[in-house]
C-alpha cells in the first residue's frame, strides 16, 4: 500500500478543483483524514495507517453553466440546476469545510480599481503573527494551531465573551449547527482574533465566523 494524494499533501495544502466533479464516494472518503488528520487503510493482510493532517481547499461554480445570477447568461434551468449542481457535496462533506465564501466574478471595470490598501505583504505579515501567537499559547499543549483545538483545550483558550456565546448560542439553534459546526465555528472565531491581535474571542469575531458557514444558492 502507498499513500494517497491526501498523505502526499501532509502539513500542506490539499487543492480540488471543480469540486462536484468528483465522485461522491470519493470527497465522502475524504471526510475521516479531515476530522482525524490520518487516513487508515485496511486489508485483509494489512493495517496502515498514514498521516494526513491537510489544509483543503476547494473551488467549484455555483452551478454547470457557472453562470447563476446572471440573466443575461444563466440557463433556463436556474435556480435548480443549482441546487441540484450543490446537491453533488453531501452535507456532512460540507460541515467539515469551515470557510464557505463566494467569490463574485471580475468584470473589466473592476481590473482598472486601484489596488486594495492592505496588499499580500501585509496580509502575509498578519498571518506570520497570528501563527506566532498560536504558537506560543500551545507551546506545552503539543497543538500547533487553532485547528487542532479540542476538548479542554478549546474551551480554555477559544469560549468567547458572554456577548459572543450569546450569539453563537443563538446562531446554533437558528442556522441547525452541528456540535461538529459548532466546534469548528469556535476555532475560527479564535483564528480571527488572533489575526486582530486579541487575546479574548469576542461577539465580532464569532459574527464573521458564521458569516462563513454555506448559504442557500442564490435565485
Amino acid at each position: 500500500m502507498k499513500p494517497g494524494e491526501v498523505s502526499l499533501a501532509h502539513l500542506g495544502v490539499l487543492f480540488l478543483d471543480e469540486l462536484p466533479e468528483f465522485q461522491r464516494a470519493v470527497l465522502d472518503s475524504l471526510r475521516q483524514p479531515i476530522e482525524t488528520g490520518q487516513v487508515d487503510v485496511a486489508r485483509a493482510n494489512a493495517h496502515v495507517t498514514f498521516p494526513a493532517r491537510v489544509q483543503l481547499v476547494a473551488a467549484m461554480n455555483p452551478c454547470r453553466c457557472g453562470h447563476l445570477g446572471d440573466p443575461a447568461l444563466a440557463c433556463s434551468r436556474a435556480p435548480k440546476c443549482a441546487i441540484d449542481y450543490q446537491a453533488k457535496i453531501s452535507g456532512p462533506m460540507l460541515d467539515r469545510i469551515d470557510l464557505h465564501v463566494e467569490v463574485d466574478p471580475v468584470s473589466a471595470a473592476d481590473l482598472a480599481l486601484p489596488p486594495p490598501a492592505e496588499g499580500s505583504a501585509e496580509v502575509a505579515a498578519r498571518v506570520a503573527q497570528a501563527r506566532a501567537r498560536q504558537t506560543a499559547r500551545f507551546e506545552q499543549t503539543g497543538a500547533r494551531t487553532n485547528a487542532e483545538l479540542d476538548g479542554e483545550a478549546l474551551e480554555t483558550f477559544a469560549t468567547p465573551d458572554e456577548a459572543g456565546r450569546k450569539l453563537l448560542m443563538q446562531a446554533a439553534e437558528a442556522m441547525r449547527l452541528s456540535a461538529r459546526a459548532y466546534t469548528r465555528m469556535l476555532r475560527v472565531a479564535r483564528t480571527i482574533a488572533d489575526l486582530a491581535g486579541m487575546e479574548r474571542v469576542g461577539r465580532i469575531h464569532v459574527a464573521e465566523a458564521l458569516s462563513y458557514r454555506r448559504q442557500a444558492p442564490r435565485a
